[in-house]
């Protein structure tokens, strides 16, 4: 398959889709009761989220942006790589910030954290050559409409040379839009071509977020991406296990269960993830 951004020459980007984003240095059957049928409840996704508007760093132009609601949606669970996942609502769809004039998009904590030095960047390499593709205005984003944002906003996060942390967030994010997007199709008959397609995709977004956050871990201070150091290693941990890097996996869940810092409830957690390496090495 093609690199990590691919898909950008369909934007006008085709000269960054080849760009390294982190610049590397070197039972018994038995009859039982009828079960009474059970509704589930319905949801409007549209509910969930209101218009905002936002003033573009790079070319000044006010946007207008689907942002989620703040409490609004009931948290069902939680992924092993710390995604949220919603009743009826997919999140991660409405995490970027997009400017339909000039192409720059980031996520939305990183959106106007912006040098003159970096905007003149995205204007030169983004601006200049981007073709946004015209969506209807709908009441949600669809998930083609979601993804090609977070394409957008890795391509402006390597192009304004920012750090490991935030480039490897929107890979992270990038992975749970993938995951999101497989857990639609599920039911929607014939997609598997399609499932098995967003299944690599997604680990290959999964794989960068964890280059990256090993290297914002060695030159970063803590926070990093929101997170405390405990947080940040466990996260680690977790992606060093699902991307087969069980050395290192191995060394992280060693730190948390030796450090004070780490409450009883993530070392739990960590033990859980212990035993599973150990079942998986054998």
């Amino acid at each position: 398959m093609g690199g990590i951004l691919s898909g950008l020459e369909s934007l006008g980007l085709g000269n960054l889709e080849n760009k390294d984003i982190y610049e590397k240095k070197e039972a018994k059957v038995r009859e039982v009761p009828e079960a009474k049928e059970h509704k589930e409840p319905e949801y409007n996704e549209a509910d969930f989220i209101y218009d905002k508007n936002f003033k573009c760093p790079v070319c000044d132009t006010t946007i207008t942006a689907k942002i989620m609601k703040t409490g609004k949606a009931k948290l069902k669970s939680t992924d092993f790589d710390l995604r949220p996942v919603y009743e009826g609502f997919a999140a991660e769809k409405y995490d970027v910030l997009m400017c339909h004039r000039c192409g720059y998009a980031a996520l939305g904590k990183y959106f106007t954290v912006l040098l003159p030095a970096q905007a003149k960047m995205i204007k030169e390499n983004i601006s200049s050559n981007v073709v946004l593709t015209k969506y209807d205005d709908g009441d949600i984003y669809s998930y083609e409409q979601a993804l090609e944002r977070y394409k957008l906003a890795l391509a402006c996060s390597v192009v304004k040379k920012a750090k490991a942390s935030e480039k490897a967030m929107v890979c992270l994010r990038t992975a749970w839009l993938m995951r999101s997007y497989q857990e639609y199709l599920a039911g929607k008959g014939d997609k598997k071509d399609l499932i098995d397609s967003l299944k690599e995709q997604e680990e290959e977004y999964e794989s960068n977020a964890y280059s990256g956050f090993l290297e914002a871990r060695e030159s970063e201070t803590p926070p990093i991406a929101g997170m405390d150091s405990v947080t940040l290693d466990y996260l680690l941990a977790q992606l060093a296990f699902h991307t087969g890097d069980y050395d290192n996996c191995s060394r992280m869940i060693s730190g948390i269960l030796t450090s004070a810092g780490a409450n009883a409830r993530i070392k739990d957690k960590v033990r859980d993830l212990k035993e599973k390496l150990t079942e998986a090495k054998h």
